[in-house]
């Protein structure tokens, strides 16, 4: 392929609805390397997930406008691709815009590079073409039929399916999530494309091929098939995986004499910095504890688990056991389901319980949407889905929006006792502390049980003492209300 073809501008992408720009963290191309369809082209860091920006173009690689590092918005210039349709007097004549953000020259990528995403599971680069008006794969009337949404890319590189196949029905024959849906239900998402005419416009063609859209790259290939195991009594790692690489600003080290090191600020702890600043900021904290006998749930599980792993292929935690009695709380106290909103309380309907995740060097929450409508089991199958892909960084923006109520599992660090700060901006936080054998006075008779505490912080604008009192003692009531003939499914 010529690089003397059409450069086309590739723009940051609406990744979600709540994001307005991302950090370049690493190119995975280089000017004059060759880029296929739907190949990751950069990884990029936002304040919820890391993500691979895969291209809607085959073609070579042009100018990288944006620099390793660097902070771009929604909708800006990040680098061009260059395609095999002869050039028009008006790409001509169009420069890349110069980036005006200032950049850190002084920011290794390796401080902000996180495990690749597989395409099928990153959100998709949307581009817009060098001229004044979009081009189109049919004509240049301004017909959408040819551009693609983040979205509609996600899920057609997810699926394998040729979207230049799918007749859109959006404004202007734009493809829309529903369109991709239904071709795929009625077995037409794979049919082959006729041809248009020799001279459409290649970078609106879907791949020829199925290799075009699964074509592994370094960066794209997944991590080594090695499982780590879940932690029994929640969603940490038990296992070592790899510690996170601190890098030091070695020439400002040795001139402070070795006696301190400085460590570069990566935007996911800026992310983090930010929220927990404008949590307790903004939220007066108040906080409760409540112990609790889990003594029949421990039998419970013991006698459980080995069957459940046989047949489910997963752990059984006891995490599992607490979101079911947190929700059905939940549901006798909605209020703990809500937010503030200056003026009004608004209690959410659905039940979506975040998971605070750590990593060793990040916290994410990643969510269990509608968590009141699955078993224990589901909740199982939730929880280990979850902190994998957390751990593996393969978490999608979907995966990370919509919590009503944090839940946290704090005991398996061994910690009996804790005051974590609000998932802003959220009513309340809670957390399940280790699960310890204490002497228990009994019917004025001395017994070993085994004891945990759940502490919760609460948004003291939307909640008191008195119904946070009364949610904390149903969900005590839950934990213990469970015995050996408790049905999983």
């Amino acid at each position: 392929m010529s690089a003397k073809g059409n450069p086309t501008d590739v723009v940051m992408p609406q990744l979600a609805e709540s994001l307005v720009s991302a950090t370049i963290a690493k190119w995975l191309k280089q000017p004059g390397e060759s880029v296929d369809q739907y190949e990751p082209i950069c990884e990029v860091i936002t304040d919820k997930v890391n993500a691979e920006i895969p291209s809607v173009l085959e073609g070579i690689m042009g100018d990288i406008i944006a620099l390793e590092g660097q902070e771009v918005a929604v909708g800006e210039v990040i680098c061009q691709i260059i395609t095999e349709q002869a050039p028009s007097a008006d790409t001509d004549h169009i420069a890349p815009a110069s980036p005006e953000i200032t950049v850190h020259d002084d920011l290794p990528a390796e401080t902000v590079a996180t495990p690749a995403m597989t395409p099928s599971s990153s959100p998709v680069a949307s581009t817009r073409p060098a001229g004044s008006a979009p081009r189109s794969a049919e004509s240049g009337n301004g017909s959408m039929s040819g551009r693609y949404s983040p979205a509609v890319q996600s899920l057609a590189a997810e699926h394998g399916v040729n979207l230049s196949g799918i007749q859109g029905t959006g404004a202007g024959g734009r493809v829309t999530r529903r369109d991709v849906l239904k071709a795929l239900e009625n077995g037409t998402a794979h049919a082959p494309v006729a041809s248009a005419s020799n001279n459409s416009n290649a970078a609106q063609q879907a791949p020829s091929t199925p290799s075009n859209t699964t074509a592994p790259t370094a960066a794209s290939m997944p991590a080594a098939s090695t499982e780590y195991q879940v932690r029994h009594s929640g969603i940490h790692l038990s296992e070592t995986p790899a510690i996170a690489k601190i890098v030091m600003e070695e020439d400002q080290a040795n001139q402070l004499g070795q006696s301190e090191h400085l460590i570069n600020v990566t935007p996911l702890r800026n992310a983090i910095a930010r929220n927990m600043r404008q949590s307790v900021s903004e939220i007066p904290h108040a906080w409760t504890m409540i112990e609790v006998d889990v003594t029949n749930l421990v039998m419970l599980r013991n006698k459980v688990k080995d069957e459940f792993k046989r047949k489910e292929g997963i752990n059984l935690t006891y995490l599992s056991f607490l979101l079911k009695a947190v929700v059905n709380a939940i549901k006798d106290y909605p209020i703990m389901n809500s937010v503030w909103a200056v003026d009004k309380i608004i209690v959410k309907r659905d039940i979506n319980i975040a998971l605070a995740v750590g990593t060793e060097d990040s916290v994410m929450t990643p969510v269990i949407h509608k968590a009141d409508q699955k078993n224990i089991a589901g909740l199982a199958h939730e929880v280990e889905d979850l902190a994998r892909r957390t751990r593996d960084g393969k978490l999608k923006l979907d995966d990370m929006q919509g919590g009503t109520f944090t839940v946290n599992n704090t005991g398996s660090f061994g910690s009996i006792l804790s005051y974590p700060i609000i998932n802003y901006p959220q009513a309340a936080i809670l957390t399940f502390e280790s699960i310890v054998k204490k002497p228990v006075v009994i019917n004025d008779m001395i017994a070993v049980r085994s004891m945990a505490n759940l502490c919760l912080s609460l948004d003291h604008r939307i909640l008191d003492g008195v119904i946070c009192g009364r949610f904390l003692q149903r969900v005590k009531d839950n934990l213990e209300s469970y015995n050996t003939d408790t049905k999983l499914y």
